[in-house]
């Protein structure tokens, strides 16, 4: 299929029917530069499966063996199963010469925020989504980090609707704080990272929200307000919902941002922002890849690991 922008698209496969994988679906299928060539799942009577199906995508109850059969069915995987999962997946997608996005805490592969990395990211093969409140702050953290030398202490505190962390969110819950840690020190340069995870039972469910606050000895706010402008509207062009609470403000020896995140309410609910903004993220990372083969000069990199 050929998109509006007159190139063809880029034949993507879904692996996972769950959740973020249903809602990756409808936001593939709006996309104008991808095409979803295969939904996968385990269970042909799932949910996510008997919907793909009465959209017209084709489906497969294989699992990642359906990849492995059909290799020329996409270019790109989408991983939308479970950290442990990946770690096994990713060395087959490699194999095969597929471009993979990890939608897992599973750190296998290139950590990818858009806002921050995209353009650094489109010629590695594995990339990894971080996490939800990973996607929420990392922009912010690594502006923190650009105008500041000397953060002693950075945390990170994501609060999310209960309703909204499935099975595959919490059997994560260990791979997210660690990555998101990882992710912090790496793109801040903060000598100590703390990640902390709420699940909010309140009902109706809350929208998601992260907090970070950064210990730093010289506070320039007058300059990380000025990034942060420009950020927060980068970060809206993909994730629309996404909004500030607080703005840099000098706290208790603390800088403190606070932001929240109101889904699109594709397929989930829009206090789902957690689940929404990685699917957006994803999105902003397969589109990127999907523009960018159109170019002479295209090609695919070795994959980067970050411990």
């Amino acid at each position: 299929m050929v998109s509006a922008e007159g190139f063809r698209k880029l034949k993507v496969a879904i692996l996972g029917s769950g959740n973020i994988g249903s809602d990756l679906l409808v936001k593939v299928l709006r996309s104008p530069v991808l095409e979803c060539a295969l939904f996968i799942g385990r269970n042909l009577a799932s949910p996510g499966i008997v919907r793909a199906k009465a959209l017209g995508v084709p489906v497969s109850d294989l699992g990642i063996e359906a990849v492995h059969r059909e290799p020329d069915r996409c270019d790109l995987v989408f991983d939308a199963t479970s950290a442990a999962d990946h770690r096994l997946h990713g060395p087959v997608f490699d194999k095969l010469g597929k471009i993979s996005i990890d939608m897992t805490p599973s750190r296998a592969g290139r950590m990818i925020v858009p806002a921050v990395n995209l353009k650094a990211c489109r010629y590695s093969r594995n990339v990894n989504m971080v996490s939800c409140g990973g996607q929420a702050a990392i922009p912010l953290v690594h502006l923190i980090g650009q105008t500041h030398s000397d953060i002693e202490y950075m945390e990170i505190v994501t609060s999310i609707a209960s309703r909204s962390a499935g099975f595959g969110t919490r059997i994560n819950i260990d791979e997210y704080v660690e990555t998101t840690e990882n992710a912090v020190g790496y793109f801040s340069g903060c000598r100590r990272a703390k990640t902390i995870l709420i699940l909010n039972p309140a009902i109706p469910p809350i929208n998601m929200q992260t907090t970070i606050s950064a210990k730093v000895t010289k506070p320039d706010l007058d300059r990380l307000k000025l990034l942060f402008v420009e950020m927060v509207k980068l970060l809206q062009s993909y994730v629309p919902g996404y909004e500030v609470v607080v703005p840099p403000i000098w706290e208790s020896d603390r800088i403190v941002i606070s932001v929240k995140v109101r889904g699109l309410g594709d397929y989930l609910p829009p206090y789902a922002g957690n689940l929404d903004i990685l699917n957006c993220a994803a999105i902003a990372t397969a589109e990127e890849y999907a523009r960018g083969r159109q170019k002479p000069s295209y090609r695919v990199a070795e994959e980067e690991h970050y411990a």
